[in-house]
């Protein structure tokens, strides 16, 4: 693959990227604009930003990595992904759209859990922030290494030079467009994406004539039985855990800020039924190829004729480039290059979603509880700097070559759908939940998370671990069970207004609520 190709792709899809942004600048005129686009997203949009958002590199890195290595059990994370994300668009989608013009036209997650239990107290919209914050942060640096790696594999530059160029651009288009820009940019490389995960695995079919005569080997040369088996590991055994764990992930859309919030932004409810079914395919079809990368990369490097091929990658060190290699070998030229600026794509549809949430949380939700009569320009400027900032802190965080893409996108997975999952819900569909209820819930979730994760208390040969390395359950799994509870019994000791509940209700039941925001 001629370097020269790769960088015409980049450099054409990079100002594409710039000029959208620049010209969102331009219609971004007051915070309902930068945030949530004035509500005014329609279905196609709406569908694949909220996708191509949740998608982050680790669907064509991380993915077929994990796959390509241990078998087709490590396809329960997409099965549960896939479930996830149909039941979000099913049970919470047109409800959340409703509700938040309903309370008082909230245009972020902390300002609707505030006006959604009619308080003053700034605490539950600390606390939102403050979780947004932190995880964001970590999920953004995922966001911005993948980015490294994937400059660092294809051009061969310094990581750190790498690592800055990509986070550049994304923060260049983010500063200036917000939402609109953000969304725009996500449906281009939303289908970007799509294109590139059919298109891979489709040429590596083709050019692998004799399938059967494959044989699975691990690392010492032993044949692997059950590689191909969805429900037992290469170890042989029923992987519990692994299916346990991966279809909890699809637990943590309920409580994603950056995919909770095209929700919001959409022009009607009476559009959510067609954005899910696109939504929904565009899912199933992204994860299902990127299955396929992973099973037909292996089969295709095992492949007689291609051991020279296979050395070459095994010389690589690191499964999580199998879709840029088989890219890089199969397709030609410029094809090559579109096909792997959609890894960028990928990354880049991620990481803008997340700097814009975390920047309406600093300036919406914190900066504006102190000086409350600030004018909406200077809001807009302090959620401009906050990208810049927290692009910043990222860019650190994410200066160790070596930090996994995988861990940190799964550690901030949970940490934000534990947190916001069983607050959300229960917010839309039960009247008794109070404020000091989704307090407890948002707190006890995220810091479930980081118990789990990382505080040593098993023993083990000697040493201590963490549950999570004990148990090998997702700490997405036990943290959202935990906050449901806690945002049950709170709330049942607690008191709550029901005529104030049954008004919010009501109108968000009501059909002229509808009329009037699509008025407006």
């Amino acid at each position: 693959m001629g370097n020269i190709f790769v960088i015409i792709a980049f450099v054409a899809y990079a100002l594409v990227i710039l000029g959208i942004g620049i010209f969102s600048y331009k219609k971004s005129k007051s915070m309902s604009d930068y945030f949530i686009g004035g509500r005014q997203l329609g279905s196609w949009t709406t569908a694949i930003s909220a996708q191509a958002s949740d998608m982050s590199g680790w669907l064509l890195m991380g993915l077929p990595g994990a796959i390509f290595v241990s078998g087709l059990t490590e396809s329960w994370i997409a099965i549960g992904l896939f479930i996830g994300t149909y039941l979000n668009w099913k049970i919470l989608a047109a409800r959340l759209r409703k509700m938040s013009y309903a309370a008082g036209d909230a245009i972020t997650i902390p300002e609707y859990f505030q006006k959604r239990f009619f308080t003053q107290n700034p605490v539950i919209r600390f606390a939102c922030a403050a979780i947004i914050f932190v995880f964001f942060l970590i999920y953004t640096a995922s966001a911005f290494s993948s980015g490294a790696k994937l400059f660092n594999y294809m051009f061969g530059t310094d990581y750190t030079l790498s690592l800055t160029i990509g986070a550049l651009i994304i923060i260049s288009y983010t500063f200036l467009g917000g939402f609109f820009a953000v969304c725009w940019t996500d449906l281009i490389q939303g289908l970007l994406m799509f294109a590139a995960l059919v298109v891979v695995p489709l040429v590596c079919i083709i050019q692998t004539p004799d399938v059967s005569a494959v044989q699975f080997l691990n690392a010492d040369g032993a044949v692997i039985s059950n590689y191909l088996n969805l429900f037992e590991n290469v170890n042989g055994y029923i992987a519990w855990t692994t299916i346990l764990s991966g279809l909890a992930w699809g637990l943590g859309y309920f409580g994603m800020p950056h995919i909770l919030v095209r929700f919001m932004a959409i022009k009607s409810s009476d559009l959510i039924k067609k954005s899910r079914l696109i939504a929904t395919i565009w899912v199933f079809i992204t994860l299902g190829a990127a299955v396929l990368v992973g099973i037909f990369g292996y089969i295709f490097l095992n492949s007689a004729g291609n051991e020279a091929m296979l050395a070459e990658f095994n010389a690589i060190g690191d499964a999580e480039r199998i879709f840029m290699f088989l890219s890089g070998k199969l397709l030609p030229g410029i094809i090559a290059g579109i096909v792997l600026a959609a890894i960028l794509a990928a990354i880049m549809s991620t990481a803008d979603s997340q700097l814009l949430v975390t920047a309406s949380s600093v300036s919406n939700d914190m900066f504006k509880l102190f000086k409350k009569d600030a004018k909406e320009k200077t809001l807009m400027w302090i959620s401009r700097g906050t990208v810049i900032a927290v692009a910043v802190i990222a860019y650190l965080i994410a200066l160790d070559p070596n930090s996994s893409v995988m861990g940190l996108v799964s550690y901030a997975w949970a940490g934000l759908g534990a947190a916001f999952g069983p607050a959300m819900l229960l917010s839309l569909f039960w009247k008794r939940m109070t404020m000091n209820g989704a307090v407890a819930g948002i707190i006890s979730g995220g810091a479930s998370v980081v118990i789990w994760e990382t505080i040593p208390m098993i023993p083990a040969d000697g040493a201590f671990v963490s549950l999570s390395t004990a148990t090998g359950i997702y700490s997405l799994l036990p943290a959202f069970i935990i906050a449901l509870a806690a945002v049950i019994i709170v709330s049942l000791c607690t008191k709550v207004d029901r005529q104030k509940v049954d008004e919010l209700f009501a109108r968000a039941n009501a059909k002229e609520t509808e009329a009037q925001a699509i008025g407006e």
